[in-house]
């Protein structure tokens, strides 16, 4: 008798690798698995986007979807176990909708994604609240090749410091800046801080940088 096969997409953040028919136990049915470079159609947006915040600062974190945000949540680990938003005692925020929100944000810095209800889940974006007298201003999100991105250095009491950028541990031009304006391309994509004389320097944040061209498929699910 022939073998049925139903076919489901595993998404992999590796290079493809090929395609695999994989049968499953005393069900008959064999599984389709194709690793492949995607983008979860499911992502975590930061608004403002930025990755470096101070504290008590106005934060909004969304699930949007493709199809649509309901069954979504916002989760975070801080390096002391995973947190739901708006969960009570154990949680953070206050969870509208698709929306986890911050009146006043939570001093502490962490790992956020989106988690549905069977499981799935989108890419993470990292966050850093600091109470440093100054902070970078820097796309929490991917960014694309070919755009332009402009990295600020922020004072806590309020305006831009002139200052000097590092990218990966190198300095970037000559003398200090008040921003620095990128086109950025895949070799841009690394760690940023800045450095200035009167305030000290800012926390480190990777620059996550995408192609022009990306898969766009659902995001991992458990297969039983």
């Amino acid at each position: 008798q022939q073998q049925s096969c139903s076919r489901v997409l595993f998404v992999s953040k590796r290079r493809f690798t090929g395609v695999h028919q994989v049968p499953l136990s005393n069900s008959g049915v064999c599984v389709l698995l194709l690793s492949a470079l995607t983008v979860c159609a499911v992502s975590l947006s930061v608004s403002p986007n930025l990755q470096q915040f101070f504290t008590a600062a106005s934060v909004s974190l969304t699930c949007e979807g493709q199809l649509g945000s309901d069954g979504w949540t916002v989760k975070r680990d801080t390096g002391s176990g995973t947190e739901s938003c708006g969960a009570g005692g154990r949680g953070f925020g206050r969870f509208n909708g698709s929306s986890c929100l911050f009146d006043e944000f939570e001093p502490i810095s962490g790992v956020y994604w989106c988690k549905g209800e069977a499981g799935e889940k989108s890419e993470e974006v990292n966050i850093t609240v600091s109470d440093k007298h100054v902070i970078l201003e820097i796309p929490a999100l991917p960014v694309r090749t070919g755009s332009d991105v402009t990295l600020r250095c922020k004072k806590k009491t309020g305006g831009t410091a002139a200052a000097y950028f590092y990218f990966n541990g190198r300095l970037v031009g000559p003398k200090s800046e008040k921003n620095i304006t990128i086109n950025v391309q895949q070799s841009d994509e690394g760690l940023y801080w800045c450095s200035t004389d009167e305030f000290g320097s800012s926390p480190q944040s990777f620059l996550r940088v995408r192609g022009q061209i990306t898969d766009i498929t659902s995001c991992l699910k458990p297969i039983c």
